[in-house]
């Protein structure tokens, strides 16, 4: 049900929260400006862009296995970035190739994050930073978490699709964990916290719509009338401020370690 086919129907969706959680966690990994950086799992290109506007890189590449997605970040960041389609299980690069080899919001949808991570620290040089982030989705990222408390209050068959099921690589304890089983010095993690303020219902749940990730995915699966049925729980659920708008919090979860000699 997952589908990553519309970048701008993402970017709509998922992609505008992307860019401010990208510019929090660069301030947190620190200490890797400069240099040549890799980003996998790129998607539309929002850390990309964070990583060029704020760590004053002398190269960005990318790469997403969604051709897609590829195209959006070309058309967002120009020709300077190399971007490319490819599997974060298998990066086309060299060993020992970038200082910092970072993925945003990409583990948790990657068969075999093990794997990739361990491409991740291939391509690292030694001393060099490989770090990632997650969207808390068991907890702090509110639009998710609020979405699939209220499908599965009226469908309790779906609860095999909520992304805290599916995917448990959503805490710092896991992904310690897998930065330490790819033997990666000094890991560290922590918690990254944004606003995510909506106009209104509406603008919480047209970009829904979209069909782009687990929740639209679901949503398009539907019915109309089920879809209405979902959108009247969902804003009954979300009562607005004074001013209508939607006030919720997005929380990721971030590791860092870097690579031994």
């Amino acid at each position: 049900m997952d589908t990553w086919v519309e970048g701008d129907n993402y970017q709509r969706y998922m992609g505008r929260w992307s860019e401010p959680m990208a510019l929090a966690f660069l301030a947190w990994v620190e200490g890797a400006d400069g240099g040549r950086w890799l980003d996998v799992g790129c998607g539309t290109g929002a850390l990309s862009a964070a990583i060029i506007q704020t760590c004053n890189p002398t190269a960005v590449s990318g790469v997403d296995a969604s051709a897609a997605f590829v195209g959006a970040a070309r058309r967002r960041l120009g020709n300077g970035p190399d971007l490319r389609v490819a599997d974060a299980r298998s990066l086309p690069h060299p060993r020992d190739e970038f200082d910092a080899t970072v993925s945003g919001l990409c583990l948790n949808f990657i068969p075999d994050p093990a794997a990739a991570v361990d491409e991740m620290r291939r391509v690292t040089r030694s001393a060099g930073t490989v770090a990632a982030y997650v969207w808390d989705y068991a907890e702090g990222m509110e639009m998710i978490r609020r979405f699939w408390d209220v499908a599965i209050e009226l469908d309790p068959t779906i609860r095999n699709l909520d992304e805290a099921t599916r995917f448990p690589l959503c805490r710092p304890e896991s992904l310690a964990a897998l930065f330490a089983g790819s033997e990666l010095d000094a890991v560290e993690t922590t918690a990254l916290e944004i606003p995510t303020r909506f106009s209104g219902f509406d603008d919480f749940w047209r970009p829904v719509l979209g069909g782009q990730g687990p929740a639209p995915g679901y949503v398009t699966s539907l019915q109309t009338e089920q879809q209405a049925r979902l959108a009247a729980a969902l804003e009954a659920a979300l009562p607005p401020s004074a001013d209508g708008a939607l006030e919720l919090t997005a929380r990721a979860y971030a590791v860092k370690g870097v690579v031994g000699s």
